[in-house]
């Protein structure tokens, strides 16, 4: 064993033991893997240079960027608002379903993350009851198509860096859908394992927004409880204005008549959660004024409008701008928004106009504080054009009419021309940290190679590999990797243990396919640790849950999904 190859095995230990027990990112324990890996000579600037344009990489950030302009659809956000009612099972199943297909197509993180805010203010089951199920079936359903997970990409960026010809779409399903159904019905029957966290509180604290029900709207005729409108995620229904009336406290079967304003509380960058709702319209929507970004202000003590209401004030022609939400540290505020007395110290978040810079009088009534983001409501057509062509794409992908790669990046233009994207929401969304992880280990991976250390560890294993059964070298493959997911990321396990599938399988002489499965199955596996896989950690947060809720709920699935797994590639390729 010669300096370079001590050097690399060092460098790829310190790398797992970073990744364990550091709380650096792992972009950042890559980035310095990559650094010196070129230090040490095991790898040149090319080949880091070529792994950066790795068209499994490339793939898997045009459909993580894509999936944002699919989460501006009306789509998810009408079913999540449906998906709870008061039965059990009909939620638990529906809940299930959703995010097990739509993980399917879409980034599962994605989808996790637009329905946990529902699944939080549901008034019918504690959210802890379903939050877990819901990791897990985006984590199931993104192991049935190559797009599912980004897992599945990088275990195919990594085959296509050493010639071969990739994953077809489909080569996980029969995998992927067995496994993630037989382990939906065990997660169901284990539901009473499930903890009772009451963790949901009616806060009435934050920005009041107001709203009113058009004549047109779908909400007439309907209770406040058929209408879904207690399960938004971190919007809270306070008050009904009708007739000058203010209707507090709001109960279920409360019917929602024409022209009611509605008075919600609560965090004001979920406001497109309300404006997916037909015929319901935001109060600075009336004006024209709302888009992507608001200004968030507070009313100076000489300010002339304290004392005054907006009504009064006439706030749209002096300011060039409409008030959306407002808030007053230390008092519940209630009523229309038009009809509140101002106050010095009062929050304002507003919608402006292209003069509101350029007033003069700005200065004198306002501190201003920071810009919010808010999701851009899309019109029907894009609404429609974005899902369709989505569908489009993945489907002339799955039938090999046209590449992946292809497809989304004439998808992603189009996208883009029909301004459902832009250019600079293109760079804010770039996946940068993901990017240096999966090159890091790309480059890791390559010098493992480079520098000799798999072909000396394939040599001096190779008595015992030959010897071994096609079945135990793929179970250890796959409980090793398994192992790892549990305290390293899904995507570092499945990076960091292909080099040694690979070499593997030249030593046995064996197909790489099966190995290969077996990797990105295990890396995605993460049911026991809230840590080790993306969705599981955000709803930890979400749900209050204890680490050994994971392990309770989570080991049996394991098992049973692993069982699942080995078996079926070892009757179809062993």
């Amino acid at each position: 064993m010669d300096l370079l190859q001590i050097s690399v095995i060092g460098i790829f230990l310190l790398t797992i033991g970073a990744l364990i027990v550091s709380k650096k990112r792992p972009s950042f324990i890559f980035s310095m893997t990559t650094l010196a890996l070129l230090l040490c000579g095991a790898v040149s600037i090319d080949t880091v240079l070529d792994n950066a344009t790795n068209q499994g990489l490339i793939t898997l950030l045009l459909l993580l960027i894509i999936s944002h302009a699919i989460d501006k659809t009306a789509l998810l956000k009408r079913i999540a608002r449906k998906l709870i009612i008061q039965n059990y099972t009909t939620s638990f199943l529906r809940l299930f379903g959703i995010s097990f297909f739509a993980s399917a197509l879409l980034n599962n993180t994605a989808i996790v993350a637009s329905l946990i805010g529902s699944v939080k203010q549901n008034q019918y089951h504690a959210a802890s009851k379903l939050l877990i199920p819901l990791s897990y079936a985006a984590i199931l359903g993104g192991t049935v198509t190559l797009i599912g997970t980004s897992t599945n990409l990088i275990v195919d960026s990594f085959l296509i860096e050493q010639g071969h010809p990739g994953f077809a779409f489909f080569d996980f399903t029969l995998f992927g859908l067995s496994a993630g159904l037989i382990c939906g019905g065990l997660l169901f029957i284990l539901k009473d394992w499930l903890p009772t966290i009451n963790s949901r509180v009616e806060n009435s604290s934050g920005y009041l927004l107001e709203a009113k029900v058009a004549t047109h709207s779908e909400l007439i005729g309907k209770s406040v409880e058929a209408n879904h409108l207690r399960n938004l995620p971190e919007l809270f229904l306070v008050e009904i204005v009708r007739n000058n009336q203010i209707i507090s406290p709001v109960t279920p079967d409360e019917i929602i008549q024409a022209n009611d304003k509605l008075i919600f509380s609560g965090n004001v960058q979920k406001v497109d959660a309300l404006a997916h709702i037909k015929g319901l319209h935001l109060f600075a929507e009336c004006d024209g004024l709302l888009h992507e970004k608001l200004t968030e202000v507070i009313i100076s003590n000489r300010s002339s409008i304290i004392g005054k209401t907006l009504k009064k004030v006439g706030f749209r022609a002096l300011f060039d701008a409409a008030v959306v939400a407002i808030k007053r540290d230390g008092e519940t505020l209630s009523g229309k928004l038009g009809e509140i007395t101002l106050q010095s110290g009062d929050f304002l978040l507003l919608a402006t106009g292209q003069d509101f810079q350029q007033c003069n009088n700005i200065a004198k009534h306002f501190f201003i504080v920071s810009e919010q983001k808010i999701s851009r409501k899309l019109s029907s057509t894009q609404d429609w054009l974005t899902i369709s062509g989505f569908l489009g794409v993945v489907t002339l992908a799955a039938l090999e009419v046209v590449p992946l790669i292809i497809g989304l990046l004439f998808f992603l233009a189009l996208l883009v021309l029909l301004d459902v994207t832009s250019y600079s929401e293109v760079k804010r969304h770039l996946p940068l940290n993901l990017l240096m992880v999966i090159v890091g280990a790309l480059t890791l991976s390559s010098g493992l190679v480079n520098s000799g250390v798999i072909a000396l560890l394939t040599d001096n294993l190779s008595h015992v590999l030959l010897t071994t059964s096609p079945l135990v070298a793929l179970i250890a493959l796959y409980i090793t990797t398994l192992l790892l997911t549990e305290f390293v990321t899904n995507n570092a396990a499945a990076a960091l243990m292909f080099p040694f599938a690979w070499a593997l399988v030249e030593t046995m002489g064996l197909p790489i396919m099966p190995f290969s499965l077996a990797v990105a199955f295990a890396a995605s596996a993460s049911f026991i640790s809230p840590y080790g896989y993306q969705t599981n950690l955000l709803v930890h947060n979400a749900g209050n849950y204890r680490y050994m809720d994971f392990v309770k709920i989570g080991l049996p699935i394991s098992v049973l999904y692993s069982a699942i797994v080995i078996s079926l590639l070892n009757n179809i390729y062993l």
